[in-house]
């Protein structure tokens, strides 16, 4: 892939070309050093000519890197926000900068078009830890309950489940069914957050959860808080219930985004992948963000180099059996319809 790429295109590191573009550099200037921005520079001019080239769009989670996040990307946002994104795109070549399950979802919602995904092996535990079979074995266990799933799941779970969710509105979805019993899947800490805020229904759920998130403790925000008083905690809720409510916030990537940009505390400590305070430091400057934070070694496998390397092959071209799609698209789309009636 390098050498093939270094044929095509100048990939050397150019400080003079880092200059010219500092208009894109300025976006992320307080997380990467105008000597890292060198090197990026030439793969994001690459990429940005190659995508008028294609017709193609760059859709990125807000777990990307900042220099794909402000660097090439057309449109970022959290899971909800990329699948409503997906369904506007003109453009026929959609390169999605993120897990596979997304790339699935955007191809769910656009048989028509070109979905690639850089790295095949981009995926995610929580997609990993449930199956259709998984689905089947919640129905029979709690008969007639609607199986709610989160968009961190394969297509083949989508078409399974009734509708599916994103932390961003999962307690707006859970709330809308009319049955009293809910089934939730993967995510068993979402699942016991959203539980909290729905009593009115009986939540139950699998046993799944992300790798990046569960990893927090409440023992270890105790700890920060002795060292840290002043520091505004911020959690994601794919954390464990108790991290959550020792938290002084806890909402979406997209809802802990608005969160920093109205509230501006003096320090933040954001509870999800390490990527988000990169991504927003430069858009609040006034905030001190401090650790700990995770990284998903998933999110971290799409790179400058990689999504080149997609455009330029045109690979890896994601596919999704049509009867699989037909299902998972009317799930997401029920999550989509439900999201905007609750507005």
């Amino acid at each position: 892939m390098r050498a093939t790429l270094a044929e095509a295109y100048d990939l050397a590191p150019d400080l003079a070309l880092a200059e010219r573009m500092a208009d894109i550099h300025a976006r992320m200037a307080r997380v990467v050093p105008l000597a890292d921005w060198a090197l990026h520079a030439p793969y994001v001019a690459a990429i940005n000519a190659l995508k008028a080239e294609r017709g193609a769009v760059i859709l990125a989670h807000n777990y990307m890197r900042p220099e794909i996040y402000h660097g090439v990307a057309d449109v970022v946002g959290d899971s909800l926000q990329l699948a409503i994104e997906a369904t506007r795109v003109e453009a026929q070549v959609i390169v999605q900068a993120g897990v596979h399950f997304m790339a699935e979802t955007s191809k769910v919602l656009n048989p028509a078009k070109t979905v690639l995904i850089p790295d095949t092996q981009a995926g995610c535990s929580l997609a990993d830890a449930i199956t259709p079979a998984g689905i089947a074995e919640m129905r029979a266990r709690y008969p007639g309950a609607p199986v709610v799933s989160y968009v961190n799941t394969t297509a083949e779970v989508k078409a399974a489940s009734d509708v599916c969710c994103t932390s961003s509105n999962a307690v707006q979805i859970v709330r809308a069914q009319e049955a009293d019993t809910v089934i939730m899947t993967p995510d068993r800490y979402l699942a016991q957050n959203v539980a909290a805020q729905v009593p009115e229904k009986n939540v139950v759920w699998w046993d799944g959860s992300c790798i990046v998130h569960e990893r927090f403790t409440a023992a270890d925000l105790r700890s920060f808080r002795e060292h840290a008083p002043d520091t505004r905690i911020i959690a994601h809720p794919e954390c464990p219930p108790d991290v959550v409510a020792a938290s002084d916030f806890a909402g979406s990537t997209a809802a802990i985004i608005d969160y920093v940009s109205t509230e501006r505390p003096a320090a933040a400590m954001l509870l999800t992948e390490c990527s988000m305070a990169a991504n927003i430091a430069d858009a609040v400057p006034g905030v001190d963000f401090r650790g700990p934070c995770n990284l998903c070694p998933y999110m971290q496998m799409i790179t400058l180099e990689k999504i080149l390397w997609s455009l330029h092959t045109m690979t890896h071209e994601v596919t999704v059996d049509p009867a699989v799609s037909e299902g998972a698209r009317r799930a997401v789309e029920r999550m989509i319809e439900l999201s905007s009636a609750a507005k």
